[in-house]
């Protein structure tokens, strides 16, 4: 039996493609955030289709199983010369619990080994 290809969902069945993440940690209180960028959606490109199931949360699948993540913030950004077309949407999360964070590394690592990407640090600012 083959472990399923790791997928992220708003809709049920409808696998969207992450374009960039971002982890966070405050130093004061030891919160976690993460960070979710994606630049197109097939849920928006499908939105006028109700044969999916909107879940009310992210679904994140993997070999392990689903994680349900309730965004605490989605923001979507528009451009282009009438400010209509779709940029990217930014979904915003946090974990508190030491077990849900190694989870969801444990998917983010999947993922990432499933669609080619890297982790990197972010560049040092130049100082001025």
């Amino acid at each position: 039996m083959t472990s399923p290809v790791p997928s992220i969902q708003f809709f049920e069945g409808l696998s969207e493609e992450l374009d960039g993440v971002s982890l966070r940690r405050n130093r004061s209180t030891g919160a976690r955030s993460v960070l979710m960028v994606f630049r197109q959606l097939k849920a928006i490109e499908r939105f006028n289709s109700f044969r999916n199931q909107f879940s009310n949360a992210m679904r994140l699948i993997d070999a392990e199983g689903e994680i349900r993540v309730e965004p605490s913030s989605v923001k979507f950004y528009f451009g282009g010369p009438e400010g209509d077309d779709f940029d990217r949407m930014e979904c915003r999360f946090d974990i508190d619990q030491d077990e849900h964070w190694d989870r969801f590394m444990r998917f983010m690592n999947r993922y990432a080994e499933a669609n080619g990407m890297a982790y990197g640090e972010p560049e040092p600012k130049a100082e001025r």
